[in-house]
């Protein structure tokens, strides 16, 4: 049986952050997030990394991850274009933004042919995470049933602005109902809110969210591939339209027969949103070495 394959979705623009944050180094050796995440993904038993990234990036990356990698794991690069799957008339001159996380996925299509998890660039995950997807894309993932890696909601926020969450509707069975957008979520006080256009919400800080660490079964890229080609001329005079993951997610759902599990996890998320957020990271992966969670150099180890 073939190994599973991480994709690290690693071509966003990081606008908010202000830099090219997936590379940015935070343990004690300059290891990136991603370091940690393909770290914990290689224990954990998947065979091959294959980085989503945008053309301009590939030098960077390959001079980062390709020498420490090399002899540990399998290392291939996608490159998530604009005209990736699209017909050059249905791109609008104006268009800068990509297409999405859901076209990244699709983009690799090529490379993977087996179960595999999808993970954000900048997102520390933890090993209970890692594990948890192991296991379930070794004994449990097939074309119709696929898993997310569900965070507490209020273990996932920034002290440095407001954050957007897909909060998770999950059924008795621990199946994903669906999956709602939340934008502009901060603690205030005792409590967690959002805002919307309609004013201020409370939510559960004990709710599951969606910090995009999904398992699929490769049958996914042809449904995928459909979907986006019909998303691309409804959407096309949209120029900030993005075809997203919960897409693919919620219309295979729809399917009678499928489902997504929601697997909860212990591991503590942390991320890069902000730049004021990096100290926070630093501190949170020096305390993991300290408890000898990661060695202090972890490629030389």
């Amino acid at each position: 049986m073939s190994k599973p394959t991480l994709l690290i979705l690693a071509a966003g623009m990081a606008s908010r952050y202000g830099s090219m944050k997936q590379t940015e180094g935070f343990g004690p050796a300059g290891e990136t997030i991603m370091d940690y995440s393909i770290y914990d993904a290689m224990k954990a038993g998947f065979g091959k990394v294959v980085f989503i990234i945008r053309k301009d990036f590939a030098e960077n990356f390959k001079a980062v991850f390709g020498a420490k990698l090399q002899g540990k794991m399998e290392v291939d690069y996608v490159y998530q274009e604009m005209d990736r799957y699209v017909n050059a008339d249905d791109i609008p001159a104006e268009r800068t933004k990509p297409w999405g996380t859901g076209h990244a996925v699709l983009c690799a299509a090529e490379q993977v042919k087996e179960p595999f998890a999808v993970i954000n660039a900048d997102d520390y995950y933890g090993t209970d995470a890692f594990n948890k997807a192991a296991d379930f894309l070794n004994d449990s993932c097939n074309k119709n049933t696929y898993a997310i890696i569900g965070y507490q909601l209020d273990k996932t926020l920034s002290e440095h602005g407001t954050v957007s969450r897909g909060v998770c509707e999950v059924d008795s069975w621990h199946n994903l109902v669906s999956i709602n957008e939340r934008t502009k979520i901060y603690r205030d006080g005792e409590k967690v809110v959002y805002e919307d256009e309609k004013g201020l919400h409370e939510v559960s800080g004990n709710s599951s969210v969606s910090m995009n660490f999904w398992c699929f079964h490769p049958e996914l890229f042809s449904r995928t591939k459909t979907l986006f080609e019909a998303f691309i001329p409804a959407n096309k005079a949209n120029l900030k339209s993005e075809f997203f993951i919960p897409i693919i997610a919620d219309d295979f759902i729809r399917v009678e027969g499928n489902q997504i599990k929601v697997i909860p996890t212990t591991s503590q998320w942390f991320g890069v949103t902000y730049k004021e957020d990096a100290p926070g990271v630093k501190a949170n992966i020096d305390q993991l070495i300290a408890d000898k969670i990661y060695p202090t150099s972890l490629w030389s180890s």
